[in-house]
């Protein structure tokens, strides 16, 4: 393994000092972007054989391409390079730079007709193909030895002539029988690579499509800029950027990087492509029509293509990427379809929104699929049935985010093996974001009803228990009292026998009884009796009991008794909180008349550090404010005291 990646590193570092020496030498004696663009193509072919061999170095296809792009770098650019700067400045050996850089486009097409019979295993398709290569062989070095020799090929030289041309040789004859070989077996290959990709299925066929779709654009240019090689500078240009993508798409293909985007960019490009055709032949139209009216060069003209093709532009973009996407992605057509029936069911009522998880899970093929929704007021995420889940920040599944602009709605994990590929999935997911939206929505009432259900069952509960206690405190004190005292007067009614304090007697148990069932009614629902004087007065009277230092401010003017009841409650809870749990030195309690509301502050500075939890007092504190309409809010970092914030509805 140390051995192959030396080897590797040692061929990719030699590749990119010639490419440098050849830039210097031929700078400024050929346009530049001839040099760059070359430059670019071979190092492309030699890095991307780096890669393959260095990741996958069994796989054939790494270091063939390392071998011609080194092939090229040298007999290529380098060759030329100097041959040319030979020319320029009277160095010896630049006709056979020139030679080798001219012939040597013949090897580098043999290592192509090698790539398309070997990709992407490494291995040829079937014995049958065993014969193709040799044949591109032969072709080859037939055609090499006549184009070397040829006295024809004298434009490729600065002279204008080839200087070890072999006038004798009969060069046309074995061009004739050379050049057909080679690009015989060159068809072949490509043939080959056309018969594999029709077999092909999986994940091997998204690796074909990639290396299918770069070839197809080199098939279509490559013959171009040989028709124009000696007639237009941009037919070098031609051959160097169609060249230069197939490297990169065999290595995006071997080795699986984005394999499932390549549906999405050929359907894209198929989709513009096409559009761009309409949108020219509209305003050609438009042009045309209008001109035989207003002139060929009225502005009119031209303003009006102009709308004309704005207009057209989204709904034709739309049909088009449709039919596109059904003839050439119909895993995208597919999937976005589904989606969009499920919208359509949605808004007519006939699925709930809930369902989007379910969709989603199918259309990715990921049973295990989850939506969790955010809400904004906790700011956490829960499920489509309101349950909290605290992992949802540490889940090693994949996740894609929905938001509306820049608020989060929710995020979908997901396994990460859908076949669709990110981009598609991100696209459906994001087309599924109307679905999200109403879901999070009602997830979000489920829990606040929920909240709100329980925190109405702990005041129910907590009222009975405070009635069930004071009425047994009453029953086990003032009543038993009371009942004693009763039957201390029967006793004496009867040693006291006929006489006339018998009456008055009877008199004093009736109204004891009396006394007793009406302190049991009183047990339903006693008010503090210390509210009677007003909050304020009430306030004071707990600052004068505590053991710490209390200061008070509260508004004089009276409010409704359930209102001053839980201000009163509020202060009570925080002063015994703050001595009982936060050490504190000093509680200050504070009542404000804000408009429509009581704002109650009890603030101490105290260790902080609480915080509502269930069956605590605070809690009962924020159920009781809640049942009011209100809201409670705690502020309570470690070492900065606590202060209880309540805000009461108490009219104007």
């Amino acid at each position: 393994m140390g051995g192959r990646r030396a080897a590797v590193a040692g061929m990719f570092g030699t590749a990119v000092l010639a490419e440098l020496a050849a830039i210097v030498l031929s700078w400024r004696l050929e346009p530049a972007y001839d040099t760059l663009l070359y430059v670019l193509f071979n190092l492309a072919a030699v890095g991307a054989g780096a890669v393959i061999a260095w990741r996958r170095p069994e796989n054939t296809i790494g270091w063939l391409f390392l071998g011609f792009g080194l092939l090229n770098t040298l007999a290529s650019d380098l060759a030329h390079g100097w041959g040319l700067r030979a020319a320029a400045e009277g160095w010896p050996g630049g006709p056979v730079g020139e030679a080798v850089s001219a012939v040597s486009w013949l090897p580098s097409g043999y290592g192509w007709m090698l790539t398309f019979l070997l990709f992407p295993t490494g291995r040829l398709p079937g014995r049958r193909w065993r014969v193709v290569p040799w044949i591109g062989a032969a072709g080859l070095l037939i055609s090499m030895t006549a184009w070397t020799l040829s006295p024809d090929r004298g434009r490729d030289f600065v002279s204008g002539r080839n200087p070890i041309a072999v006038a004798s040789l009969p060069t046309g004859l074995l061009l004739g029988i050379g050049i057909p070989l080679f690009l015989g077996s060159l068809v072949a290959a490509v043939a080959s690579l056309a018969v594999r990709f029709r077999r092909s299925e999986g994940l091997e066929r998204q690796q074909m499509k990639w290396f299918v779709l770069a070839a197809a654009v080199a098939g279509v240019a490559l013959p171009t800029s040989f028709v124009l090689w000696y007639v237009s500078p941009a037919a070098s240009v031609i051959a160097a950027v169609a060249l230069t993508g197939l490297p990169l798409a065999a290595s995006a293909a071997i080795l699986r990087y984005r394999l499932y985007d390549i549906d999405f960019f050929i359907s894209r490009t198929v989709a513009y492509a096409g559009l761009t055709v309409l949108l020219v032949a509209a305003y050609a139209v438009v042009t045309v029509a209008l001109g035989t009216f207003l002139g060929s060069g009225s502005a009119w003209t031209v303003a009006v293509a102009t709308l004309v093709c704005a207009v057209l532009f989204r709904p034709l973009r739309t049909r088009i990427q449709d039919v596109v996407d059904r003839r050439f992605n119909r895993s995208r057509y597919d999937a976005l379809q589904r989606m969009t029936a499920f919208l359509d069911d949605v808004r007519s009522g006939r699925r709930p929104p809930e369902d989007v998880q379910a969709v989603l899970g199918e259309i990715l093929g990921d049973p295990g699929l989850e939506l969790l929704v955010f809400l904004p007021e906790s700011r956490r995420y829960v499920d489509l049935a309101g349950a909290d889940r605290d992992d949802a920040d540490t889940d090693a599944r994949r996740r894609i985010a929905v938001a509306r602009g820049d608020q989060p709605v929710g995020v979908v994990l997901y396994d990460g093996t859908s076949p669709l590929g990110p981009e598609l999935v991100r696209r459906v997911v994001e087309q599924g974001g109307l679905a999200v939206e109403i879901a999070r929505l009602r997830a979000e009432l489920n829990v606040q009803l929920v909240e709100v259900t329980a925190s109405r069952a702990r005041i129910v509960a907590a009222t009975e228990a405070e009635r069930r206690r004071i009425e047994r405190d009453l029953h086990d004190g003032a009543q038993q009292r009371l009942v004693s005292i009763g039957l201390a007067l029967r006793h004496a009614q009867h040693q006291l026998g006929d006489s006339p304090v018998r009456a008055t007697l009877e008199g004093a148990v009736a109204e004891a009884t009396v006394a007793i069932g009406e302190l049991r009614e009183l047990a339903r629902g006693l008010p503090p009796s210390q509210l009677d004087a007003g909050l304020g007065p009430a306030c004071q009277e707990l600052a004068r009991r505590a053991p710490v230092a209390v200061s008070v401010r509260m508004p004089e003017r009276r409010f409704d008794r359930g209102v001053e009841a839980a201000a009163y409650f509020i202060c009570c809870e925080g002063l015994t909180n703050a001595v009982k749990y936060a050490a504190a030195s000093r509680v200050e309690l504070i009542a404000d008349h804000d408009r429509e509301h009581l704002v109650v502050r009890v603030v101490d500075d105290g260790i902080g550090g609480a915080a509502p939890r269930g069956g605590t007092g605070l809690t009962g504190l924020a159920d009781r404010v809640a049942a009011l309409g209100g809201t409670f809010h705690v502020d309570s970092r470690p070492g900065a005291g606590t202060t209880l914030v309540a805000e009461l509805p108490c009219g104007s």
